[in-house]
């Protein structure tokens, strides 16, 4: 795990050491263990690293046949098997991320084809006077670029673009009109003005300083479910997931995990005490002193249970308004998830013991788990409805602009998603692996672990897990109006103190409650703040935080207004981080 950045030239002359310089600073927090930079002719690479796997020869940029070099964002899982496919060649390191150099060498534009593992890849191929840039199939590692008169840059984040002077800190109005109804943005256009993302699975090449052709590689199988009995889907399962854990376990340094007690988490808890002699560290966060489930006690009888070793971490009001506005600094590509706080917090804690943790994200959108699933399903008369159907600012009054085509990105996704032989609910889980998984929760579990140095792994973002999840039936998917059915039962015989099968919460954050006693000093900062008044009527927004209640809907539409107004004010208006929520929202920029 690390941060790259680089940059190529329109007329073949040298890049500017200071401009790499600076977006290597800018991603420094990325990498804390070295630096490494490459400067072709007309190309120049940096990478920070933080070393996970080979801490002894694994610094980069890597160097391969033809005068290829290469920097690297991840891990690839499958280095050990590529390693026997090239047995005699040459290698210079024991670090995973030199098998793309060969793999290049052979594949050529396919290259990404034969890694398993998340990524996000620069490799300058002067032979063939070409920059390729590649991304995960699932899009765990994020990677940005703009074009311009400069010519061609990439970075690990927009921040070190905009900090280069190479792309303004403007916002896309439309961008961030649909990150407030969504809470996330979608696409390939970032809610920055001319910073795009490299999109999941995709490879591009690069000549000339101007993107010349892409490939994509799908996370997901194509084809219709496949036909397979309840207790074979299960033991395939098993085989899947001990699978996957074993090479995501794979480094040179310590590692744990995030443990909510929830199904996904207990499911990777189950695997990870059959693979470790030791016992494994679990993280959990908890909100004592407040109205929402506390996911503490649970939590630690499935610790006790699998012979864990359970931390646990309270999340409190005072947490929440000092280090939010540092929290949304990390989130410069902008998701407005409540569950950024407690990650973050969680991250703050494991960095201070490991540099890796395994967490559960992509049970949900792979096994079936949301709500959202069932209701996409069910017929209109009995309460069905399509997937963000409705935005989170919807019939409140506070837009200045209320319009539809905040879910355009959706629609595209959706129809992408409906390839022939699919099902309804395969469509739904597609659309979300497009979109709401990389934009939303990967982004923010890249930017809170990466802030503290700690690297996320997720084993259910696989394609040994993925081929087997997505085209089991629906009947596996989903039973008796239950989501996750073969995890839950793969799950009830490997750790059944889990008790996957009895009703469960949803994970939720008491922002609500937090906003709410501070509500009178929040109201007029938040509504006449640049961000949030020039999309939203100033009045309506201090009327909608002064009347806010527990309700679900309104607390979800203020803490959206919150995030933003934060976000604006540290991203745009170049404002300070440091100081808490009302100071940060007060403070002139």
């Amino acid at each position: 795990m690390c941060g790259i950045a680089g940059l190529t030239t329109k007329d073949g002359s040298a890049p500017s050491a200071a401009v790499l310089g600076t977006m290597m600073s800018a991603i420094a927090h990325r990498g804390p263990d070295g630096e490494g930079c490459h400067a072709g002719a007309d190309v120049a690479l940096g990478q920070k690293r933080l070393a996970i796997i080979d801490l002894a020869t694994g610094d980069q940029p890597l160097f391969g046949p033809g005068g290829t070099a290469l920097v690297a964002n991840g891990e690839i899982y499958n280095y050990i098997e590529l390693k026997q496919e090239f047995a005699g060649r040459p290698f210079a390191t024991a670090a995973d991320c030199e098998l793309p150099l060969f793999t290049f060498a052979r594949d050529g534009r396919r290259f990404a084809h034969a890694l398993r593992g998340m990524y996000a890849i620069a490799l300058d191929d002067p032979s063939g006077g070409e920059l390729q840039l590649a991304r995960d199939p699932f899009g765990i590692k994020p990677l940005y670029y703009v074009e311009g008169e400069f010519g061609f840059a990439f970075a690990s984040e927009p921040q070190a673009l905009i900090r280069a002077g190479l792309a303004p800190a403007r916002v896309v109005t439309s961008k961030a009109a649909e990150l407030l109804q969504l809470q996330f943005t979608t696409g390939r256009q970032t809610i920055f003005e001319g910073i795009e993302r490299v999109l999941p699975g995709e490879t591009l090449g690069v000549a000339q300083a101007r993107v010349q052709w892409r490939t994509r590689r799908s996370a997901l199988p194509d084809g219709a479910p496949i036909e397979i009995s309840e207790e074979s889907a299960v033991t395939a399962l098993e085989c899947a997931l001990m699978d996957s854990v074993m090479v995501h376990q794979r480094s040179d340094v310590p590692f744990g995990m995030f443990l909510s007690g929830g199904i996904d988490s207990s499911a990777l808890l189950a695997c990870m005490m059959r693979l470790n002699e030791r016992p494994v560290r679990a993280f959990t966060a908890g909100f004592p002193g407040t109205r929402v489930h506390d996911e503490r006690a649970h939590a630690r009888t499935v610790a006790k249970a699998a012979g864990a070793e359970h931390i646990e971490i309270e999340v409190t009001a005072e947490d929440f308004w000092r280090d939010l506005p540092a929290i949304v600094a990390s989130m410069d590509d902008p998701a407005a998830d409540y569950a950024i706080v407690p990650t973050y917090m969680l991250a703050k804690a494991a960095s201070r013991e490991l540099k890796v943790v395994l967490c559960g994200e992509g049970g949900d959108e792979l096994f079936a788990g949301y709500g959202r699933y069932r209701s996409a399903l069910r017929p209109r008369l009995l309460g069905g409805r399509p997937m963000r159907s409705k935005g989170v600012l919807d019939g409140l009054g506070v837009l200045r602009e209320e319009n539809r085509r905040w879910r355009d990105g959706i629609a595209v996704a959706e129809a992408e998603a409906a390839q022939t032989g699919r099902t309804k609910l395969q469509v739904a889980q597609a659309t979300d692996c497009a979109d709401w998984l990389p934009h939303d929760l990967l982004i923010k579990l890249d930017r809170c672990l990466m802030a503290h140095g700690v690297e996320g792994r997720t084993p259910f973002l696989d394609p040994v897990v993925a081929n087997l999840a997505f085209r089991l039936p629906d009947r596996l998917k989903i039973r008796n109006g239950m989501g996750k059915f073969l995890l839950r039962k793969w799950l009830a015989r490997a750790l059944p103190e889990a008790k996957p099968f009895e009703p469960k919460r949803g994970f939720t954050v008491p922002v609500t409650e937090w906003m709410a006693a501070e509500a009178p000093r929040l109201a007029p900062l938040v509504a006449h703040s640049p961000g949030v008044a020039a999309l939203c009527y100033p009045d309506a927004v201090e009327k909608l935080f002064r009347a806010m209640t527990h309700d679900k809907h309104t607390g979800a539409a203020c803490w959206q207004l919150l995030f933003y107004a934060l976000w604006h004010r540290v991203h745009i208006e170049g404002g300070r981080s440091d100081v808490p929520v009302l100071d940060a929202l007060g403070s002139a920029a």
